[in-house]
């Protein structure tokens, strides 16, 4: 087994920003209008980053639940009036996952940690 661990706040906010997705094009169909392609494109490339560092331990991971805390966040408080505060919580998932990733300390072996 490699050193690979799960982070369940990322895949969590993954999971919810998925259904934001959904209600985001719910809402808009209902409307008679089409959803901005630029929010979906966010959402779902925040949606994927936050999943990509949920399952991988490694740096590019580490880099991506920044970018989609970031990413997140933007367009959570832009939509801060509808469906922003899910989203918002979703950035906070990942950047609890993000900062859980930063190693705290010196190791006590640093032969065991290359």
């Amino acid at each position: 087994m490699t050193g690979r661990k799960i982070s369940l706040a990322a895949l969590a906010a993954a999971a919810l920003v998925a259904v934001m997705l959904v209600v985001y094009v719910r809402i808009m169909d209902g409307q008679d209008d089409s959803p901005a392609w630029w929010v979906v494109a966010v959402l779902v490339v925040g949606g994927g980053a936050a999943a990509y560092g949920g399952v991988s331990s490694t740096r590019p991971a580490r880099i991506a639940l920044l970018v989609a805390t970031i990413l997140l966040g933007c367009v959570g408080l832009l939509a801060i009036l509808s469906i922003g505060l899910p989203i918002l919580v979703a950035s906070g998932l990942c950047f609890i996952a993000f900062l859980r990733g930063i190693p705290s300390g010196v190791p006590a072996d640093p032969a065991a940690h290359p």
